[in-house]
């Protein structure tokens, strides 16, 4: 069987045009999930000829959801640093993360201040980097590879032989990390 497809062409008419200013960037797409069976990260680079770099990681860490969205967030961003990538769009479904990175937002949590301090830092690498936020449907991929590498249970004798995964020790951010007055950890009366 040999599938003919005659005008096959015409479906370029459709694509979406990438404008001249946004040819040369990396777009980074992050996401985390949590379940019974553990908690994950994932994160997908895309280079502008279109390569995509995927990565996840398994949190070995107590946090909020919007730390670990921050977490992911911040191990998505350096990754592209590696690259030596100066322009840069970064999505994601966390509407708390993406406007308080943009600055639209307050950030009152004294857990996510050092994060998001951390990552206003990663923000001086760039020349040019904007902040998305996108419904969770379109996030799928991300949210696939976080919930993946939340399923697993690593073993100490080192990773997966056909998906690199690690495990994250300590955030991104560890300095964030710290006891409350009383003794008890700041996640202790977490709601």
């Amino acid at each position: 069987m040999h599938p003919e497809f005659p005008d096959e062409d015409i479906m370029s008419f459709f694509e979406d045009e990438v404008d001249d200013e946004d040819k040369d960037k990396w777009i980074v797409w992050f996401d985390y999930a949590s379940n019974a069976l553990g908690h994950g990260v994932g994160a997908i680079l895309v280079s502008p000829d279109k390569q995509y770099i995927r990565f996840m990681a398994r949190l070995g860490f107590d946090y909020t959801n919007n730390i670990a969205e921050y977490e992911v967030c911040a191990l998505g961003i350096q990754a592209v640093i590696d690259f030596k990538v100066k322009l840069l769009k970064v999505y994601g479904d966390s509407a708390l993360v993406i406007h308080q990175l943009r600055g639209e937002w307050e950030t009152r949590d004294h857990k996510l201040v050092s994060y998001q301090a951390y990552i206003r830092k990663l923000i001086e690498f760039f020349d040019d980097i904007i902040f998305y936020h996108i419904p969770r449907k379109e996030n799928q991929m991300d949210d696939a590879l976080a919930t993946l590498a939340s399923m697993f249970q690593l073993t100490p004798h080192g990773d997966f032989p056909y998906i690199e995964f690690r495990c994250r020790g300590k955030p991104a951010y560890f300095c964030l990390i710290e006891e409350e007055q009383d003794g008890k950890p700041w996640y202790f009366n977490i709601k």
